[in-house]
């Protein structure tokens, strides 16, 4: 179980990306109206009004793991898994939506969530690179997940060209 973390200030370019894939399935929303992305877009917009001054409220995580524990990975566990990662890291009471891309041969989901709260406060973001190498860690060691073998598992192509936005985690 690998965590990704970025923050943007689009949540029309986000929620776009994960619920426009190829073989995206929307598998759970909380705090916002369903029916369309743009429904699901403007509920995200909203919220965000009631702190306008902040520059990225978009949060966006991707969780991958191992093709080893693609068995075990049902919609269900992907969902309890998103929401236990999104507990231990303190993002709780705002909206967030969590879908599952079936475009590659490891499970992979990818949450975006409103960094500003249901409460119109900005949740906590400090240390969360460090803290999401934690949570990763717990919750593969609590559910038997599969732990990389170091730098074997390294995609070396992806290495030549980083992109600059977005940090991996291990």
């Amino acid at each position: 179980m690998i965590g990704k973390i970025t923050k943007g200030g689009s949540f029309k370019g986000c929620v776009k990306y994960v619920l426009d894939k190829e073989k995206a399935e929307l598998l759970f929303a909380d705090g916002v109206l369903l029916g369309s992305d743009e429904n699901i877009i403007n509920g995200f917009e909203t919220q965000r009004q009631l702190k306008p001054e902040i520059s990225k409220p978009v949060g966006h995580i991707s969780l991958s793991f191992s093709p080893q524990d693609a068995p075990r990975l049902s919609d269900k566990a992907l969902i309890r898994l998103a929401q236990e990662y999104l507990k231990e890291m303190g993002i709780d009471n705002t909206q967030y939506i969590i879908v599952r891309h079936n475009d590659a041969r490891h499970p992979h989901c990818h949450i975006v969530f409103n960094r500003i709260d249901n409460e119109g406060k900005l949740i906590n973001d400090k240390n969360d690179f460090y803290r999401n190498g934690q949570v990763t860690k717990k919750l593969k060691e609590k559910y038997g997940l599969t732990f990389g073998k170091g730098k074997m598992q390294v995609n070396r192509n992806k290495l030549k060209e980083p992109d600059k936005t977005k940090y991996q985690i291990h």
